[in-house]
């Protein structure tokens, strides 16, 4: 007589059963797994003001979920943490020395001041090297009205300059690079953020930006004079906080507060990228990218940032009508209504 294992035996009878129970058994894993996971929210507190965030939260992160501005040159929420410009410095409780808010993740517990007598040493420290090497170029820049060096050193600078020597002439002098014929380089007016190079090298995905050089020697630019090579170029302009990167084609057009600003849609592609039209006197006079994190994030491309002269010069702002001659001459609008419905 032939015995069938006993294994083999029950595998058919409790199939169903087995079946039935294994998506249970897993969901219920998952669902353990998953609140097992999440991690537990920390406490800390930023001038006085307690807070809850995840662990691994930045100082910086944290003061702006309860509305502190903390400055900063080279952060920026969509390139990693270079953490070189050391103008988020903060105060720490317990702390020996400021740290950098941009690059600190938060523990718990934590007090953060960054409105303290040594925060505000620290950052006008800071700013006093910035502008040490820095020209005074502010009433020819492009970027004179929307600069975060000028804000920045009105609201956090000293009252005062040390740099009194009318003879001195050590300020740091370098050499423009061209890297192409839309972005203008002013490089003695360059703070090495590297916002511009971690932008071509994560966002543009062309390694084409760098540096040479360190300490006071360091200079951005690119390979062996080679030019910017990206469709997206254009948007280093945005990017810089001071006046080293601006538009070729906008040099000298208008200033911020002339211009006015209207909310539009791009429309030389499919994309639909959100943008927003500068224009003064009707007159079109730049296009800067509108955040949207579902469309474009905040860039644009060259061609819908620089594209714009065929929208200025070569627009229609009145219906019109071709004569016996065939030449299109301007009407008004129910004579050009009238000459459709008679077609």
């Amino acid at each position: 007589m032939l015995r069938v294992p006993l294994n083999q035996s029950l595998r058919g009878s409790f199939r169903p059963l087995l079946q039935n129970a294994l998506p249970l058994r897993t969901a219920a894993c998952v669902q353990q797994q998953k609140q097992q996971a999440k991690p537990e929210k920390i406490e800390v507190f930023i001038d006085d003001r307690p807070v809850l965030v995840d662990p691994g939260t930045t100082v910086l992160q944290a003061a702006a979920m309860v509305g502190v501005e903390i400055p900063r040159f080279c952060y920026h929420e969509r390139l990693s943490v270079a953490g070189n410009c050391r103008m988020c410095l903060v105060e720490v409780e317990k702390s020996p020395k400021p740290v950098a808010a941009c690059a600190m993740p938060v523990m718990k517990g934590w007090r953060v001041r960054t409105d303290s007598p040594m925060t505000r040493k620290a950052r006008e420290g800071v700013m006093e090297f910035l502008l040490m090497n820095h020209p005074l170029d502010c009433p020819i820049c492009d970027q004179g009205g929307e600069c975060d060096l000028q804000d920045q050193s009105m609201a956090f600078g000293s009252d005062r300059s040390r740099f009194t020597d009318v003879h001195y002439s050590g300020k740091r002098a370098v050499e423009d690079k061209d890297v192409g014929p839309l972005v203008k380089t002013i490089m003695t007016r360059c703070i090495q953020c590297t916002r511009c190079i971690r932008f071509a090298s994560e966002v543009a995905g062309v390694d084409d930006l760098g540096t040479t050089g360190r300490g006071n020697d360091m200079q951005v630019g690119t390979y062996v004079e080679k030019m910017f090579m990206s469709e997206l170029s254009g948007n280093v302009i945005d990017l810089c906080p001071v006046g080293a990167l601006t538009s070729k084609p906008y040099s000298f057009v208008a200033r911020p507060w002339e211009t006015r600003k209207v909310e539009s849609i791009d429309v030389l592609d499919g994309l639909g990228s959100n943008i927003v039209l500068s224009t003064r006197t009707g007159d079109l006079l730049r296009v800067l990218p509108r955040p949207n994190d579902d469309i474009n994030e905040e860039w644009i491309s060259d061609k819908t940032r620089f594209a714009y002269d065929g929208l200025r010069r070569q627009r229609l702002t009145t219906p019109m009508l071709r004569d016996k001659q065939g030449v299109l001459q301007p009407c008004n609008w129910q004579e050009a209504l009238s000459a459709v419905g008679s077609h």
